[in-house]
């Protein structure tokens, strides 16, 4: 059997695990952390339980995909649930919007506060699927590594993706509305950028969400990790926690295997890093493999977003608050204005909340309500001190919540827990920080992610949301096939 070794037990890397093994590889994966999952994990305290990564789940047929290929069936190990509604968000003149997957249940309430834009909500929705249709195949589904990947390409579609204009500048000429422009303005963060510099090809996202559905699994996101877990270890790969790798070993231009802090060298005839592209790039390939030119270019590239997270455990629920919510600050431009070009935290945040008591009341104790509260922030830089700005900014987000309708929650605090962009860092050696590697905060950057194969050396992949198609869960799943694509094309 051939050796591979996995680094990193994030959705990638569990994923190029459980593939690999199922191709007849015999697989060692190795995690710093001692739980796998990477930034998806959770939280218990007190009775109450956290999702502290990701906490929705779009096109689920590409897990579902995974555990076909492995020989077993989704539905086995996960329970998805769509929340109803989607998402409310509530906008600081008092208006809330309940944003449903069925198109008529969002005109109805469009036609009382946009009525100008009942009509243009839906172009924008087949607008942003038809970028879909542009874009998915091209570059989602694809490695994008060699002519090979290149040339069933259709170039014309290729010059129907908007990619020389900005998301906010398209949304502003589709609609008038201040509150359907916030609306559709918010959804480039997903990918950690700005709405005002990442390239309209990100308008693609709502259609994915919007028209195709977001998802929860019952018992809480971090129940995908338990899944894959299993998964891999049925299919006979062996995990080393609290390993935390060192180095990257290499002979004549090839992966000869890794060093870790506490273990004598292991050899492997294919690597698969999933930790980050950045880290693997400059921290983890000897000098001699790259050249200083590629590591100039690649310490140049610019981070995407983080955030800063509070996990309130609280003894009162609001009937305002559904499964997720939005609160929007008043001044979207300013906002990404502090994060981004700023780099600090807002002084009027959005802020997202998930409260998933509202969908798994074993969440948190009875009449109590388990809030994972994020907003938009910057990566790491010199410029902080998140010793003290965590103190602060927490102190602020609960005050701000208040004064937006959460009356009492100082005072229902049992339980607080802060996660800053250091935090990030330090656990998962992320870019500076950052949540999603790369930022998409120019014309190509979206499309220019390190991709899933290293030229510089015959055996080395990256997988992960730091490396082509992207970040969030059914892309870093879609990087672990990339991966594998191009693996079975080199054996």
């Amino acid at each position: 059997m051939k050796k591979a070794i996995v680094i990193g037990a994030g959705i990638g890397g569990l994923s190029s695990a459980c593939l690999l093994a199922r191709e007849g590889y015999n697989v060692t994966l190795y995690e710093k952390n001692c739980t796998p999952g990477g930034k998806v994990q959770e939280r218990f305290k007190d009775g109450y339980r956290f999702d502290t990564g990701p906490s929705l789940l779009t096109m689920p047929f590409l897990l579902k995909k995974l555990f076909e290929q492995c020989g077993k069936n989704i539905s086995d190990y996960l329970e998805l649930i769509e929340p109803d509604p989607l998402c409310r968000y509530f906008y600081p003149d008092g208006i809330i919007f309940d944003n449903f997957t069925e198109l008529e249940k969002n005109k109805e309430q469009i036609r009382k506060f946009a009525p100008e834009d009942v009509s243009a909500y839906e172009n924008f929705l087949r607008y942003s699927e038809k970028l879909y249709q542009r874009t998915a195949n091209a570059f989602i589904f694809n490695p994008l590594y060699s002519f090979h990947d290149l040339k069933n390409l259709n170039l014309f579609n290729l010059l129907r993706i908007n990619a020389f204009t900005t998301v906010s500048k398209k949304i502003d000429r589709s609609v008038s509305s201040s509150h359907l422009r916030k609306f559709f303005k918010r959804f480039t963060t997903y990918n950690g950028s700005s709405p005002f510099q990442a390239p309209a090809t990100l308008n693609v996202i709502p259609h994915v969400e919007l028209n195709m559905g977001g998802f929860y699994v019952k018992g809480g996101l971090y129940e995908i990790v338990r899944a894959l877990h299993t998964l891999a270890e049925d299919l006979g790969v062996t995990f080393r926690f609290n390993e935390t790798v060192t180095s990257i070993q290499t002979r004549n231009g090839r992966v000869t295997g890794l060093t870790c802090k506490n273990k004598e060298a292991e050899n492997a005839d294919i690597v698969v890093a999933n930790s980050d592209a950045t880290d693997t790039l400059l921290n983890l390939i000897p000098d001699d493999v790259l050249s200083s030119s590629k590591k100039k270019r690649q310490k140049k590239i610019e981070p995407s977003g983080s955030g800063f997270v509070m996990l309130l455990g609280c003894r009162k629920k609001w009937q305002s608050l559904k499964h997720h919510n939005i609160f929007f600050s008043s001044d979207y431009k300013t906002e990404f204005q502090q994060i981004f070009i700023e780099k600090r935290l807002p002084e009027d945040p959005t802020i997202y909340i998930a409260n998933t008591s509202f969908t798994d009341p074993g969440d948190a104790p009875s009449g109590s309500s388990n809030l994972f509260v994020l907003i938009n922030a910057p990566h790491v830089n010199n410029n902080q001190n998140w010793s003290e700005i965590k103190e602060e900014y927490s102190q602020f987000l609960i005050s701000d919540l208040e004064k937006r309708g959460l009356n009492g929650l100082e005072n229902s605090l049992e339980f607080v827990e802060t996660i800053t962009p250091l935090d990030f860092l330090k656990k998962y050696r992320s870019n500076s920080g950052s949540i999603y590697g790369t930022s998409s905060n120019s014309k190509f950057s979206a499309f220019l992610r390190p991709r899933n194969k290293l030229r510089a050396l015959e055996n080395l992949y990256l997988v992960g949301g730091s490396t082509h198609p992207g970040g969030g869960i059914p892309l870093v799943v879609q990087s672990a096939f990339n991966a594998l694509a191009l693996i079975n094309r080199n054996s």
